[in-house]
């Protein structure tokens, strides 16, 4: 039997802003279905430059396909959770409208929402665990019920493959543990996810494998063979990977908190 085509393949990839020199060098990996790659490295690194050349946002050299053709040709099949979204608490909108704004993508011009669209963006809204909130006004949902809701708001479209930017940052326990949940569900459905993140217990628990960065490809493969001590420090500290591995190396990496967090994650590696 033909084992299925990735969901992403990338080969010695090359992204770049418009003329400038390249943002990120050298990328190489896979997503296949059922796959989560966690991005690692510190701010610039590059996480969320590969996220926008996946999404066919930025101009990429070298092999890159997504869904089996160039980058973007298949956006409405690609679920993304920015980093941060803006939709005013205000505004008098509930929970499953705001849902129902992602399978906007999938509908086209001039064509309403159905009863068919609707199950979809039900069953999202009970993916994410916030079914009893589906009515609810937006502005009245915690940040952590707000993020889980923008996540379902991504899965309406029905993607094949799921990007996340620091889905995790500023929740607390509760919402966090709920949305690992989720991801974990996705994975067993069959859907690819990549996620940037600092957190090496999320990337442990969530995910397959993972690419360290730091302008350029550090390491990558599966977790329990690339998250090693010296690819750590070479993508954290700038150092070279072979050097490290003869010497050791320890930090404390942790994830961002924020309005809706009640500590700080906190992984020694």
């Amino acid at each position: 039997m033909t084992s299925p085509s990735p969901l992403v393949s990338y080969r010695d990839a090359s992204i770049a802003y418009g003329r400038e020199a390249p943002a990120l060098t050298g990328v190489s990996f896979e997503v296949g279905e059922g796959d989560a790659v966690a991005l690692l490295g510190p701010n610039g690194a590059g996480k969320s430059t590969l996220l926008q050349s996946l999404l066919g946002l930025l101009p990429t050299s070298g092999t890159a396909e997504v869904l089996g053709t160039t980058p973007g040709a298949r956006a409405s099949e690609v679920g993304y959770l920015p980093q941060s979204t803006h939709i005013d608490p205000d505004f008098p909108v509930s929970l499953s409208q705001v849902v129902m704004m992602g399978r906007y993508r999938r509908l086209g011009l001039f064509r309403w929402p159905g009863a068919a669209d609707r199950e979809v963006v039900r069953r999202a809204i009970e993916t994410v665990g916030l079914t009893e909130l589906a009515k609810t006004t937006f502005g009245e949902l915690s940040g952590g019920q707000r993020q889980r809701a923008l996540l379902a708001r991504a899965l309406a479209t029905e993607p094949k493959l799921i990007l996340l930017d620091e889905p995790f940052n500023g929740l607390d326990r509760t919402n966090r543990d709920a949305l690992i949940a989720t991801l974990l569900r996705l994975r067993e459905t069959g859907v690819g996810i990549v996620v940037s993140t600092h957190d090496l217990e999320l990337a442990h628990e969530v995910c397959s494998h993972v690419l360290l960065l730091n302008g350029r490809q550090i390491a990558g493969g599966p977790i329990s063979e690339a998250l090693t001590d010296a690819a750590l420090a070479a993508a954290f500290s700038g150092t070279s990977a072979d050097t490290e591995a003869h010497g050791g190396a320890h930090g404390t990496l942790c994830a961002p908190g924020g309005d809706d967090a009640d500590e700080h994650e906190r992984a020694r590696v």
